[in-house]
C-alpha cells in the first residue's frame, strides 16, 4: 500500500519506523543515550510528566533539544477535554502540532476510552493538529478514527506496561489491510521479537 520506503505522517517523513518513548529512564542522560542507540527519529514525550517550570533545573525537553522530532502525547488524560488541553499546551510551547492522542478509560488497566478518544480527535483535527491516535485493536474503531481525520492509527499490541506482546495479530492484520493511513503498533511491545512481529504484520 505504501510505495515510499519512508514513513510519511502529515508533513513528516521518517526513515526509521521505530518511535521511542521517554518514560521510566533513570535520568535524562540515560534517556538520550537510549534514543541515540535506537536510531529513532521520533520521540514521544508525556507533557504531564515534564517539569515545565524547571523547578529542579533543566528538564527533559532541554535534554532532547532539536535532535529528534518530538511527539507530545496525552498520557495520563482520562477525558477528551483534558487531552485536547494538553495538545493545545504543546502547541503554545511551540513543541509541535504533531501529537499522539491517548485518552485512557481508567488508571488500572490503562486501556483506551475509544468514545472519548473519538471526541478529542474530531476537535484536534478541526484545529489543524496532525494526530496519531492510540486505540484498541478493533478494526471498526480503527476505521472510524481514520475517517475522523487521524493521520495514523496506533492500536495496542496489549495493555500499556504489560510487555505481553501482540495478543491479537488477526485483528491487527485486518486493521492494516483496510487502512489508508499508517498503522503503528503501540503498547505492550516488550521485546525486540515483539517489534519484529509488528513489522511482519505490515
Amino acid at each position: 500500500m505504501f510505495e515510499d520506503e519512508n514513513l510519511i505522517i502529515g508533513a513528516h517523513r521518517f526513515s526509521s519506523r521505530l518511535f521511542v518513548g521517554t518514560g521510566k529512564y533513570a535520568s535524562n542522560e540515560q534517556t538520550v543515550e537510549a534514543l541515540e542507540t535506537s536510531g529513532t527519529e521520533c520521540v514521544t514525550v508525556a507533557l504531564r510528566r515534564v517539569d515545565l517550570k524547571r523547578q529542579d533545573g533543566p528538564n527533559l525537553l532541554d535534554a532532547l533539544g532539536d535532535r529528534w522530532t518530538l511527539l507530545p502525547n496525552t498520557a495520563g488524560c482520562f477525558t477528551a477535554d483534558d487531552a485536547v488541553r494538553t495538545c493545545r499546551l504543546a502547541r503554545e510551547l511551540e513543541i509541535a502540532s504533531l501529537v499522539k492522542l491517548e485518552v485512557l478509560a481508567d488508571p488500572q488497566s490503562l486501556l483506551p476510552d475509544v468514545e472519548q478518544t473519538l471526541v478529542a480527535l474530531k476537535t484536534l483535527v478541526k484545529e489543524d493538529f496532525t494526530v496519531l491516535v492510540y486505540t484498541n485493536d478493533d478494526p471498526v474503531m480503527a476505521r472510524k478514527l481514520e475517517d475522523a481525520g487521524a493521520a495514523a492509527v496506533m492500536p495496542l499490541g496489549s495493555a500499556i506496561g504489560t510487555g505481553l506482546g501482540i495478543l491479537n495479530p488477526i485483528n491487527l492484520e485486518l486493521i492494516v489491510a483496510r487502512a489508508n493511513v499508517p498503522i503503528i503498533v503501540d503498547a505492550g511491545v516488550g521485546t525486540a521479537s515483539d517489534v519484529a512481529v509488528a513489522m511482519e504484520l505490515g
